[in-house]
């Protein structure tokens, strides 16, 4: 293992955050396999994740049976790590602008084709890496501002020529569930499976908000577009980078059992990509799920504020119509049920128990879809 130390721009005179990154392999190896923890930095289960998968990746490295690269980023959000407020902690928006960590990274596919994109030609290999080179070349131009800037910056040059991205996660109270972009999702079935997903939530590139996974799939799916809208159908690209949202449950999921398991179905995951070498080959497990689109997710909100109480838990398999919250004011004696009208997996619910009007209470996947425009929250 080569353990790496990025600082980051200086926000104000005399402070300065580092960003850690951990290799691991021969670096160049392929696959190249990149896994993040806790961009969102008050969602900590992924770093639990870290750490368990930390010590096996050491193990098949100095057992010599690790044939690919693998870079871990234990902890992704310094800057957020550290934002706390009347002891509670703020590891979602930034605040000094109020943007979410996981927003607004640049769009590499423009930049790729503005420097390579007529370079391209017959040969797919060939066209991979001359779309990586222009990637990271950009990236290395690049002279951030500000702190956040240079975050973000950073995880895309650490991630940007992966063959694989995992992005460890977590809602607020949820099952274990992976959001995708439809181009990657054959590669990552196999992860699901292993990691015993409950909900698949796959959507193409648009999702909204320019997330981390999505820039880096949609590099490749986005240039694949604008080759086929110039007419240019005999250039081959394939989809060269397979990156995913895996969201570990919910923030109070963090436990020594469940990382283990979780690091142990990463590391599976590893042998059938052949960036490990297992004792034998083993076939995935059965996904225990359908394959949802994002655009299905039904969103119940709170019609007026009240008290919280949720009658089915997460995970559960729900009919249109079945009752999941009641929202109770105790002021006026009102209590309204809140139900889901299409039915389908009840896969994330908030981990408040009161709510303001208008409030999220609760996310339902179901297989038809029902909204469009923007689909990720804030």
């Amino acid at each position: 293992m080569h353990i790496q130390h990025h600082p980051l721009p200086c926000t104000s005179l005399g402070t300065q955050r580092t960003l850690t990154s951990l290799h691991f392999g021969r670096r160049g190896a392929r696959p190249k396999v990149y896994i993040q923890a806790s961009l969102h930095a008050d969602e900590l289960p992924g770093m639990l994740v870290a750490h368990h998968l930390r010590g096996l990746l050491t193990a098949l490295e100095n057992q010599g049976r690790l044939l690919g690269e693998v870079v871990l980023v234990p902890v992704a959000n310094p800057i957020g790590l550290a934002q706390r407020i009347d002891h509670r902690p703020l590891g979602r928006f930034e605040l000094a602008t109020s943007e979410n960590f996981n927003r607004h990274y640049p769009d590499l596919a423009e930049e790729a084709w503005q420097r390579v994109g007529a370079a391209l030609g017959p040969n797919p290999d060939a066209n991979i890496r001359r779309v990586r080179e222009a990637v990271l070349a950009w990236l290395d131009e690049q002279r951030p501002c500000t702190e956040l800037q240079g975050l973000r910056l950073l995880l895309l040059r650490l991630a940007a020529d992966a063959d694989v991205v995992l992005d460890l996660h977590c809602d607020f109270e949820a099952v274990l569930h992976l959001y995708s972009e439809t181009a990657c999702w054959p590669a990552l079935e196999p992860l699901a499976a292993w990691l015993g997903t409950q909900t698949v939530l796959v959507a193409d590139y648009g999702a909204g908000g320019q997330p981390f996974d999505e820039q880096l799939s949609g590099l490749w799916s986005q240039l694949r577009a604008r080759l086929a809208a110039a007419g240019r159908h005999d250039v081959p690209l394939p989809q060269a980078c397979a990156s995913t949202t895996v969201e570990l449950r919910g923030e109070a999921d963090v436990d020594h059992t469940l990382a283990a398991q979780d690091a142990q179905a990463i590391v599976c995951y590893l042998h059938h990509l052949g960036a490990a070498q297992g004792d034998v080959a083993q076939p995935p497990p059965a996904l225990r799920c359908a394959v949802t689109p994002l655009a299905g997710t039904e969103l119940l909100r709170a019609p007026h504020p009240g008290v919280i109480v949720f009658v089915v838990p997460v995970g559960s398999r729900l009919a249109p119509g079945a009752h999941v919250a009641d929202i109770v004011d105790p002021l006026s004696g009102q209590v309204t049920a809140l139900t889901t009208q299409h039915g389908g997996v009840l896969y994330a619910r908030t981990r408040e128990r009161y709510a303001c009007a208008g409030l999220e209470v609760a996310k339902v996947a179901g297989v038809q879809p029902i909204r469009s425009g923007s689909l990720l929250s804030a």
